[in-house]
């Protein structure tokens, strides 16, 4: 579909600014305009303002800044055409149609959203009554308050054939069997025409109602969970023009604009699952709906956060969604884009974790998620014993087929050689003193870096740095290399997210070198895409903010600004290994002077081969800094 500027100019028009955004955020006038606590980032004295007459908000805190349409798509997390849509409703405009196959479908659609919109209301008003009595006893004993009821929408069908029909029997029996309120027992004419047809009746009956709603809010189906026993214990609405089970996820309508404050999604299991959470304070979570997570779904989910939380229950079943969710989601990662595996403790779902130990308990599960790459690593590993040869080769063909899945190539190698060094590292590092090394007893993870010198033999990999790491800066090879990274990353901030895990565990010497680096990691973290203006805006006045100013003159020391705006691929390599060599440095200097104490404490050959090996590390790490910070790459 394609609309005219002149169509989405007067959308724009007929569009209240302030009323739209007072919907959500609380706002006061100031003047001619309005003021608020930017929704975008958190904040304690009002920043964000809107212009009725200008027709924009912005925030002079984070930089936020856009129209009607751009708050929709940007806070409520609606598609650009789904936004446009709902502001045209209000504005009582018509979206043009591209064609009259297209209207014809709207309008169908639109006579179903009805549909759907008064069985909402019925089923509302029958778990308000006589019939929804047992229903509103099992709320109660599941410890869902009034105001949670009220904001899912929880209703309730008589255990009855007919109830729903007769009560909408004025939207006429097809349209209800085509929004699958319905059942159909013939699905169509009897071949026999002479043959009577039986009666439709209501699919749902004696159940807990949920509605299903799209992005825009609306009910396009439904979720039934029995009343005691029975089978199936949850009953969804069938495909229907308005619902794609595959493509639609529970709570998605409120999840999505949580997620743009939170930085989050988190994805469980079920309905009541997103509800238990929604009620201790996580109003981030959505749910599939009764089938594996599929791949639009994935995408759906990357659209509010480039990292995903799958929190699944620890019993057998839910890792195994897991792991299916995991596979599936193999050929579409690509750069930034990824999922994360929470564990819930064994037999407890979101709702038995929060009542037994409260939120806390909650948010240390989810912080403790795991990335991909470990979850898949864990998995394979378990799959089966590792003790001959030839299950350590099974184990290696099974992670080359899940590297084989990944379509992105700088992905697929980055996984290739996370597998090789775990591997490696679990099967062909030296053992001492009966320590086997593995991933889970590297703090970084078994890329730190196991390999061979030039006797074969395998040395670890680097130990963290310690207490006695010096701060970075104190060389002026390393201050220049340092400003070189900084500058280039206020050039490209969207290299930050990629970079942020190393970057915040250097300690820096200059102080203002240190606030800056802070507040463009805190940026990256706010938002998305953190845009070069709203870094600055952030700095505020000062020495910080005039630093970086002047780290962005065309003439000051950076890897190389046209080199890098004609290969955005070379910025990533050049910073990848600059930033890598400059967190080196600590940790090889603490190595040494470990292992220099270890030899003046006990003096042997395998001591002293040590200290010696770490020694010329430390060489090669010097030798390659000053190659960098004296490179034509940096002016």
């Amino acid at each position: 579909m394609s609309l005219t500027p002149a169509f989405l100019d007067e959308l724009r028009a007929r569009t209240s600014l302030s009323t739209l955004i007072g919907r959500t955020v609380k706002i006061q006038k100031a003047g001619r305009e309005y003021k608020a606590c930017c929704p975008f980032h958190n904040e304690k004295t009002p920043s964000f303002t809107i212009n009725d007459e200008k027709g924009f908000y912005h925030c002079f805190g984070c930089g936020a800044h856009g129209d009607a349409i751009r708050w929709m798509t940007d806070q409520r997390g609606l598609p650009f055409m789904e936004a446009v849509k709902e502001l045209a409703q209000t504005a009582g405009m018509e979206v043009p149609a591209p064609d009259p196959r297209a209207a014809q479908r709207a309008e169908q659609a639109k006579g179903l959203h009805d549909v759907m919109a008064a069985a909402q209301s019925f089923f509302e008003d029958q778990l308000g009554g006589i019939d929804g009595a047992e229903a509103r006893a099992y709320l109660q004993h599941r410890g869902i308050s009034d105001a949670t009821r009220r904001t899912f929408g929880f209703g309730y069908s008589p255990d009855s054939r007919g109830k729903l029909k007769v009560a909408l029997r004025d939207f006429g029996d097809p349209m209800l069997i085509e929004a699958g309120l319905l059942i159909d027992p013939d699905g169509a004419e009897p071949e026999d025409s002479q043959a009577r047809k039986r009666d439709s009746y209501d699919r749902f009956r004696g159940r807990l109602m949920l509605p299903i709603r799209d992005i825009r809010g609306r009910v396009i189906a439904f979720g039934g969970r029995i009343i005691g026993q029975g089978e199936p214990k949850y009953l969804n609405s069938p495909d229907t023009p308005l619902f794609d089970k595959g493509r639609t996820l529970y709570n998605i309508d409120r999840a999505s604009p949580a997620s743009r404050q939170s930085g989050r999604i988190i994805v469980v299991e079920g309905y009541m699952d997103v509800i238990a959470l929604a009620q201790a304070g996580f109003a981030e979570a959505v749910a599939p709906l009764g089938t594996a997570l599929t791949e639009h779904q994935i995408e759906r989910l990357w659209k509010m956060a480039d990292v995903p939380i799958l929190c699944f229950d620890g019993d057998s079943a839910g890792q195994k969604a897991a792991i299916r969710a995991a596979t599936r989601a193999l050929p579409l990662l690509r750069p930034g884009m990824s999922l994360a595996f929470a564990t819930l403790p064994g037999g407890q779902d979101p709702d038995d974790l929060i009542r037994a130990q409260g939120t806390t308990a909650m948010e240390s599960v989810l912080a403790s998620a795991e990335p991909l790459v470990e979850r898949l690593w864990k998995h394979e590993q378990g799959v089966a014993p590792l003790d001959t040869p030839e299950q350590r080769a099974a184990l290696k063909q099974r992670l080359s087929a899940i590297t084989d899945a990944i379509a992105h190539s700088d992905v697929r190698a980055h996984y290739v050689q996370a597998f090789r060094e775990r591997y490696d590292a679990l099967f062909f590092a030296r053992r001492q003193s009966g320590f086997t090394p593995g991933p889970r007893h590297n703090p970084r993870g078994a890329s730190g870096g196991w390999q061979r010198d030039r006797r074969g033999n395998w040395k670890p990999p680097l130990p963290p740095a310690g207490t006695e790491a010096r701060a970075i800066g104190e060389s002026g090879m390393e201050q220049r290399l340092l400003r070189a990274i900084l500058a280039s990353l206020l050039r490209h901030p969207e290299q930050i997210a990629l970079h942020r895990e190393t970057l915040s565990g250097l300690q820096i010497a200059d102080s203002a070198l240190a606030q800056l680096l802070d507040a463009m990691i805190a940026a990256s973290f706010r938002k998305e895409t953190v845009e070069r203006q709203g870094l600055l805006t952030i700095l505020g006045q000062g020495e910080v903010y005039n630093m970086a100013k002047g780290m962005l003159r065309a003439d000051t020391f950076t890897f190389t600004p046209h080199r890098i705006t004609a290969d955005p691929d070379r910025v990533a390599r050049d910073l990848d290994e600059a930033v890598r060599v400059m967190a080196q440095g600590p940790e090889l200097e603490a190595a040494l002077a470990q292992a220099t104490r270890r030899f003046e404490s006990e003096v042997s050959e395998e001591n002293f081969a040590e200290q010696q090996r770490m020694r010329a590390l430390k060489a090669d790490h010097d030798r390659r800094l000053a190659e960098l910070a004296q490179s034509e790459d940096i002016i």
